[in-house]
């Protein structure tokens, strides 16, 4: 859905929010107008519409009339004279008619990123940090007529980051004395658009005089995991002598605790105990079951005063130590082995398959719980369990963590810390002490909350930070004091991860230019990021670069600005060299495309299948990345935005399928006459016994000619472990099409059929891609 079609749904669904609140209904959405100005003293000469939730870039983008699409070319240059001036929203409202005993309260779910808020003139609050809710109550400073505005102060930048230079320390520096998420300052695969605005609900709110602001679901699981001994914590309002009611349902709505009584205290605590809880599971290993919390407050005549609904899951995980690290034995004096980055869910160990995961649109304020459904639904369909919420950019709305909670994917949350040394100063601590709690509150009783960690890449040499760094201490004991149960680590990659490599071939890697060399010999605990670059659709590219520009691509063209060239280092994402000395002179875009897909295809397919092999000490895959929060040209993206799917996402579903054939070779590129060989596996990360059978390996070259290259009769496979298997090798013949595959079928077992592509070089080649393709 383009910007367009969002502000028409918008504009509609606060006209009808506003309309039922005239039967005085328990929310009002407000229609907002915005302006800009140069100092906080003045005000704006105009004002515009405003779209809510959004951001200023897309509401002055309209009114005045930029150049449509902001993703299209070099459009999204035409923001950056924003950074440095003020945005002024303002609405207007009549008093509500209100009940006895009733508030009204101005609610946001997101304001980004420092602000402050006038009612009638008079400045009532302000803040710096957008993941903390504001939450003001308005009654005794209304009036019949009432002005609201909020004033959003210029971005946050330290005077020697101020200038933007493509991917180096100093454009990212500017975050390292905020809160403000990282990315917005340009990366990778991220262009330098910083966003300010009301990015997430913002609502007028009508509450009885008693209620319930807060309801903690805290819970321990006996050791065999058959008790659950509950304690819900209440906290609000004018509760002493109210009546309460509380129900905890299953997953077919029938009651499994059921307790009422009458509150006495500003706090409440009640207690319970559920046997035999049926247990939330992450994807692939059971059930991801969740229960409804619901608890109704009541009036002395029984009339309902407020309630609270929220699903909850039970389960129990842990960061453990990955299976054979304590017996690993090194030279004296020894103080520490590698980090625990093995995940137990309810006692089992997990092989965690999934993805880093980035904010899906690069105005936060136009991601809709539809786009995260959409995009959680192909994460599982991938059959992945986890995904990493990366610390350089946004804490994700309330829905994103429900619909992990409902499709059974866990989450590493990271605080939004990147790449940065972060300042040790009071001012620092305080709003990241504000904003770190305000996360962990709002995701701590989601099941799919697995780990937190203080942030993305901060133990390195462009970081340099240490368990000594002063945020990363407040951090580690905000979350032990609030989430004692859930594993923290500091920061990723810990000692024993991996981070990278992220290019099919990097002649100065040591261990091999192809993924295939380095990865084989990679000794990882967990490989928390990785990535194969590729060029974006076809179709997106045209959408993106003008046409004259389209091929061949070019630095300083709108190649470069989508991140082809010069993201990191001078042809990082493209690899246009790579192509070239692989596959030849490459003489059209659909060639280009065609060629950088299969690679970064068959490359993850490679990476996610070893990381599989190298179980059971290994324990975790996670490439980067899952999307995209805007159309790149090149990216290590799996899904383009803003919602379309790579070819290398379906090869990454098929080899994290929970049991595969795999083959293990040595390369992708082969020369005829060569002696072709690979090893097979059966992959099994289930907890199910997989039975005995026989797989055949075949050789189909030059458009379906076929050389059976091996028979291999396997034996049952244990639960949650790997089967090795013979080597197989067949002598290449001579090929006309340089491409050739290899398949793997499982007789009477198609499922876990396996196929793969390579590439053979040699005086007979006569032609690479497939034809149909020009």
């Amino acid at each position: 859905m383009r910007y367009s079609e969002k502000i028409i749904l918008l504009v509609v669904s606060q006209l009808l929010l506003s309309y039922v609140l005239m039967g005085q209904e328990k929310e009002q959405y407000l229609k907002w107008e915005v302006g800009y100005h140069q100092t906080e003293d003045l005000s704006p000469e105009k004002w515009f519409p405003s779209i809510i939730p959004g951001a200023v870039q897309l509401d002055v983008m309209k009114a005045e009339n930029y150049k449509q699409p902001y993703w299209y070319g070099n459009n999204v240059q035409q923001f950056d004279w924003m950074e440095d001036w003020y945005f002024t929203y303002k609405t207007t409202f009549d008093k509500p008619l209100l009940k006895h005993g009733q508030r009204v309260f101005f609610h946001s779910k997101g304001i980004d990123y420092q602000f402050k808020i006038f009612l009638n003139g008079n400045r009532i609050y302000e803040q710096e940090g957008m993941f903390t809710y504001v939450d003001i109550d308005l009654t005794s400073h209304l009036k019949e007529k009432n002005e609201l505005k909020v004033l959003i102060m210029p971005v946050p930048k330290i005077k020697e980051a101020s200038e933007y230079v493509p991917r180096t320390e100093t454009y990212r520096q500017n975050a390292r004395e905020s809160v403000k998420p990282a990315v917005s300052y340009g990366w990778d695969w991220h262009p330098r658009l910083v966003t300010r605005g009301i990015w997430d609900e913002t609502y007028l709110e009508i509450r009885n005089e008693s209620n319930i602001n807060n309801v903690d679901f805290t819970y321990r699981l006996s050791d065999d995991l058959k008790k659950a001994s509950i304690d819900l914590f209440l906290k609000g309002s004018h509760l002493n002598g109210k009546n309460y009611k509380w129900l905890l349902k299953d997953k077919t709505g029938s009651i499994v605790i059921e307790k009422e009584g009458v509150l006495n205290t500003k706090i409440n605590k009640i207690s319970a105990q559920l046997n035999n809880p049926e247990l939330w599971w992450p994807n692939g290993y059971g059930d991801p079951v969740l229960y409804e919390n619901e608890i109704f407050l009541y009036d002395e005549d029984g009339a309902v005063l407020d309630e609270k609904k929220k699903n909850i899951g039970f389960r129990r995980v842990r960061l453990i130590m990955n299976e054979g690290e304590w017996e690993r034995t090194g030279d004296f004096p020894k103080t520490r082995n590698r980090s625990p980055a093995s995940l137990e869910v309810n006692g089992l160990r997990i092989f965690a398959k999934g993805s880093n995961w980035v904010h899906p649109e690069i105005f936060v304020g136009l991601i809709t719980p539809e786009t995260y459904e959409k995009q959680i639904q192909l994460a599982k369909d991938a059959n992945f369990n986890l995904l990493r919420v990366w610390g350089g950019g946004i804490t994700n709305k309330e829905s994103f963590f429900d619909y992990c909670d409902k499709k059974g994917i866990m989450v590493w949350q990271e605080f939004p810390l990147a790449c940065n040394n972060y300042s040790n100063e009071s001012k620092y601590l305080s709003v990241l002490e504000q904003e770190a709690t305000s996360i962990i509150n709002r995701v701590k009783e989601h099941p799919c909350l697995a780990v937190w960690s203080g942030g993305n890449e901060l133990f390195n040499s462009w970081s340099r930070m240490t368990e000594q760094s002063l945020s990363l201490r407040l951090l580690n004991s905000l979350c032990y004091q609030m989430t004692p149960d859930i594993p923290f680590i500091y920061t990723s990659p810990l000692y024993g991860m991996g981070h990278g490599g992220y290019v099919f071939y990097d002649e100065s890697n040591s261990k091999g230019p192809e993924v295939f060399q380095w990865m084989a010999k990679e000794d990882k605990t967990a490989y928390t990021e990785f990535g194969i670059s590729s060029l974006s659709s076809l179709e997106t590219l045209k959408k993106i670069i003008p046409q004259d520009e389209l091929f061949p691509p070019k630095s300083g063209t709108s190649w470069e600005i989508h991140h082809a060239f010069e993201a990191w280092g001078k042809d990082s994402w493209l690899q246009l060299p790579f192509l070239e000395k692989y596959f030849g002179k490459i003489e059209s875009i659909e060639e280009l495309v065609y060629y950088s897909q299969l690679s970064q295809s068959e490359g993850l397919k490679f990476i996610y299948e070893e990381a599989r092999r190298q179980k059971p000490y290994c324990s975790m895959a996670l490439n980067w990345c899952f999307q995209e929060p805007w159309p790149t040209a090149a990216n290590n993206s799996l899904i383009n935005w803003p919602n379309e799917i790579k070819p290398a996402y379906y090869e990454v579903a098929n080899a994290c399928r929970p049991v595969l054939s795999s083959l293990k070779v040595s390369k992708f590129l082969w020369s005829e006459g060569d002696e072709f060989s690979g090893e097979l596996f059966i992959l099994n990360d289930t907890y199910n016994s997989i039975p005995a059978g026989k797989l055949k390996v075949t050789m189909i070259y030059d458009g379906g000619k076929k050389i059976s290259i091996a028979e291999w009769d396997y034996g049952k496979c244990k639960p949650f472990e790997n089967q090795r298997g013979p080597i197989v090798s067949v002598k290449l013949p001579a090929l006309k099409k340089g491409l050739f595959k290899i398949e793997i079928d499982v007789i009477g077992n198609s499922n876990l059929n396996s196929t793969y592509t390579f590439l053979c070089q040699g005086e007979n080649v006569k032609e690479i891609i497939p034809e149909g393709i020009n």
